[in-house]
């Protein structure tokens, strides 16, 4: 019996090149697929298509914020140092807490507190001045970098 031929070389080399054009191809796609993805994320957060959404969370976010704080000086005479100090607060509360800036003053006795984003941008919140009566809120206690 006669023993077959061996294998040419090659046919590992072209496997070996099939294998890295296939590598490229899918490489190269997941990178336009991630530019195009982070693109579009660009445009809607630029475009203000989510300005009503932003808007309507930022509301609830704030509101649940102060209501959170107002609990706390309620509970313990003075405003917390940090949103940790918050006791008491459900899962759904956090994400509000999360998506506000805090700044207390040293004292405990006031606070300023913003929105930072809603949805998924920042939202334009406004509020009359008796939204804020009976409240620690002070806008003295706003950053100068903001």
């Amino acid at each position: 019996m006669l023993a077959p031929p061996p294998l040419p070389s090659e046919s590992r080399r072209s496997g070996s090149r099939a294998a890295k054009i296939i590598i490229t191809v899918v490489g190269s796609s997941v990178l336009v697929g991630a530019l195009c993805i982070g693109a579009l994320v660009y445009y809607v957060s630029t475009a203000g298509i989510t300005r009503p959404f932003d808007n309507m969370f930022g509301d609830q976010h704030l509101k649940t914020t102060i209501s959170l704080l107002e609990l706390h000086r309620l509970r313990y005479g003075r405003y917390p140092q940090s949103l940790k100090e918050l006791r008491f607060v459900g899962d759904w509360d956090q994400i509000a807490l999360s998506a506000v800036r805090y700044y207390p003053a040293p004292d405990g006795s006031k606070y300023y507190v913003e929105v930072a984003r809603g949805w998924v941008g920042k939202p334009a919140l406004e509020y009359p001045s008796e939204f804020w009566h009976g409240t620690g809120y002070s806008p003295s206690l706003k950053p100068h970098s903001q």
